[in-house]
Parts: C-alpha cells; structure tokens; sequence
C-alpha cells in the first residue's frame, strides 16, 4: 500500500482540486495499499457506465498516439479470450503510460486504489505494517512500524524484498507490489528478504493484521538525574498537530533538560504538518522549504507562530527509513542549528507530488517540484546525513539495544 506520506490533501477527495502530496517516495504501509491521466480531449470517455473510445484530437506532444488506438482496435477485434473489459484495458493502458514516465512517485490510482489510499492515510488498514519503496531500482523496505507483523517479523530499513509469494521483483512497481502484499488480516505473504548489509536471502512467512498507527508517542527518560523529554512521531498525519501540541505542553511545563525528535522509520505525512512542527523551533517568518517547478517557478514555505521549543537543547534521531516530510523537519532544524542529527543517512526523498482528482473517481499522484531546505540543499536521493553518526546493527535490534538513543542521551547531558 502506498502511503504518502507526503502529503497534503484533506482526508476525503474533494473534487477538481489540486493537492499537494509531500509522501516519501510510494511508499506503502504494507498492507499495502497500493497505489493517468491521458490528455486530449474526448479519447476516453464513461458513457452510462460503458467505455466510450473516440480518437478526438491528440494531445500536444510529437508522438503519434494513433499507434495506441490501433494497438487497441486489433485486441479487440483479433483476441482470442473474450469478453475482454474494456474498462480494465482503458486502466491499464492509462497505468503503463504513467509508469513510463519512469518515476516511482508519479502513479495512477484506478477508483478502489483511489479509495483504499485515501482511507489508509487515515492511519488503519489491514497489512503488515511496513512501508515500501524502490531505491536504485530494488523494491525495498523504507521501514518497519513498531509493534507490527512487520517488525515482529525482523524486517528492517533498507532490506531488499527479492521476491512476493515466489514471484521475483526484478521490474516490478511499486503498485504491483502493493497488490500483491496486500490482504486481509489473518492471511499470510510470503516475502523473500536480503537483508541490508547481508548477501544471503531468507523467506519469510508474515501474516497480516489490523494496523492502527498513532502519529505521536510522548515518553521520558532520565540520565545522570536529569529528565529528558522523547517526542517520537510515526507520521505527519491529520491528527499530528493536535497530539503534538499536547506533548509540546508536557515538554515545556515539566522539568525537562532537553528533548529528543524521533524522526526514525517516518516516511512523511502532510505537508502543512511538517512546516507547523518545524515552526515550534523555527522563528516565526523564516523559511522551511523551498519548492522549485519544472519552469523553475519558486514557492516558498516558512515557519508561522511562537516557537515554543526554540531554546530547549534538542536532538533529532533519523534513519533510512526517515523521508520527505521527515528531512523537511530534520533539515530545517539541521539548517539553523536548532538541534543536533544523530544516526544514519536518511532515505533521500526530496520531490513533490500533487494529486489530481480524474474523472469516474480515479486519480493521479504526479511529481511536479523538487523541494530544498531553507539553505538549498537539494536531498532528492542522497538524504540528510547526521551530525553524529551512529549505527544501529541488526544484533542491536535483535537484542533491544539502540545505540542511537543512548548518543542522543549523552549528547543532552
């Protein structure tokens, strides 16, 4: 299941809107849900709940799309399996075009995906709780969500799934991979893993639940007698704000000598709550982000209200699994020097999508910006790296140990 995370869209479509989407690359809480648009007018059109298909004019590009009508009117009439449904066939031609545009966050989404995508952004479904992506060209896991079959499972940030329920992943997308993990809960996927940093693969059996994921957890640790206040959020959804504003009370009223930002295994989330989150560090005014279009059109994002955190001494955790909406935060706060990064290089997730509401309730997630911390730097597929880098190994996670927690501990002393 694709997860934007990124985004910035209201919790049902609204129609004939744009809505921008800040999620870390497809990325899908393995439930998974999964995720064209053709122009021109008058080539596809629903009459009476029937597919209608009329060349109308072409659109403006130097490829002659005749050649897809032709393609089209051979299946139909030289096919030897019938019927065939013509409204699959338009999904489907409408999906390879997206997908040859070669970009993992640019997809179609048919109407059943449009409505699992929206209803999953609410934070529950049925999965196994991890979020996916392609990196290098290998669908991977962006990470695993705590107290899920997923995590349960041993599966980590960065390791390569080579295979789903036997199939080999080597071409597959990330839309074909969520239909395949996808499920309900009791049922079981076979996942076929190589493990980051290992050579051999391992297969394992998960079998899917119910996944509800709480968007912030506040919790507090002490060292060498002081209390440290630890503000984990999972992802930047609808109901962030309002739960983070609570801790933030907790936080700044309690006797607390400093703070930790656990940003690890955050795959993104709305926009407009990465720059308020930011905004409790960042001076009202001053930039968080910087959009740049394909015509090099510039919009500019910057912190609103009383920075309430500015001050307390801070340290933000990150990983492999922390993208979009999580370096938005992370790279402002990096930027101004407000807090200290500490563990691994984070996934490098640094475009912009916006949705686009089609007809018949399809939709189209499609990339249209690059995003720059208030410096400029550009983190689309390199990522953020740490002030402090600390590892967290495989054998640290078997054995619930995390280094990169104890450092941020240390480091607020």
């Amino acid at each position: 299941m694709d997860y934007p995370l990124e985004t910035n869209f209201p919790e049902t479509p609204v129609k004939n809107k744009k809505i921008k989407l800040y999620t870390i690359l497809v990325v899908l809480f393995l439930v998974v849900f999964g995720l064209g648009f053709f122009t021109g007018r008058g080539q596809i059109k629903l009459q009476n709940g029937k597919i209608e298909i009329t060349k109308g004019d072409q659109p403006a590009t130097s490829a002659d799309y005749s050649l897809l009508w032709d393609a089209l009117n051979i299946l139909n009439n030289k096919y030897v399996d019938r019927p065939l449904d013509q409204q699959e066939l338009m999904y489907g031609a409408v999906a390879g075009l997206i997908q040859a545009a070669r970009d993992p966050y640019t997809v179609f989404f048919d109407p059943k995906e449009a409505k699992s995508f929206a209803e999953e952004l609410k934070g529950s479904f049925d999965g196994i709780g991890a979020e996916i992506g392609i990196k290098d060209e290998q669908l991977v896991i962006i990470a695993p969500l705590d107290d899920t079959p997923a995590q349960r499972a041993n599966l980590r940030a960065g390791d390569a799934i080579i295979a789903i329920n036997d199939e080999g992943t080597v071409g597959m997308t990330t839309d074909q991979a969520v239909s395949k993990i996808r499920g309900k809960a009791g049922s079981q996927v076979i996942l076929t893993i190589i493990h980051k940093g290992e050579t051999k693969s391992e297969e394992i059996k998960i079998t899917r639940a119910k996944i509800v994921i709480n968007s912030v957890k506040f919790s507090s640790k002490e060292i060498s007698g002081q209390k440290i206040a630890v503000i984990k959020i999972n992802r930047f959804g609808d109901d962030t704000k309002g739960l983070l504003d609570h801790d933030i009370d907790q936080a700044v009223s309690g006797d607390y000598a400093g703070l930790i930002l656990d940003l690890r295994n955050n795959p993104g989330g709305y926009l407009e709550t990465a720059v308020t989150t930011a905004s409790n560090w960042v001076d009202d005014g001053w930039v968080v982000l910087k959009e740049v279009a394909f015509n090099n059109a510039e919009k500019i994002y910057k912190a609103e209200g009383v920075p309430r955190l500015k001050g307390m001494k801070t340290v933000v955790l990150i990983n492999v699994g922390s993208a979009s909406a999580s370096e938005i935060v992370a790279g402002a706060l990096q930027d101004y020097k407000l807090a200290t990064l500490v563990g691994e290089k984070t996934f490098g997730k640094g475009s912009v999508q916006e949705l686009e509401n089609l007809r018949d309730d399809s939709q189209l997630k499609i990339t249209v910006a690059k995003w720059f911390t208030p410096k400029g730097r550009g983190i689309d597929k390199t990522g953020l790296e740490p002030d402090v880098l600390v590892e967290l190994t495989a054998d640290d996670a078997q054995n619930k140990r995390d280094p990169q927690m104890d450092k941020a501990l240390e480091l607020l002393k």
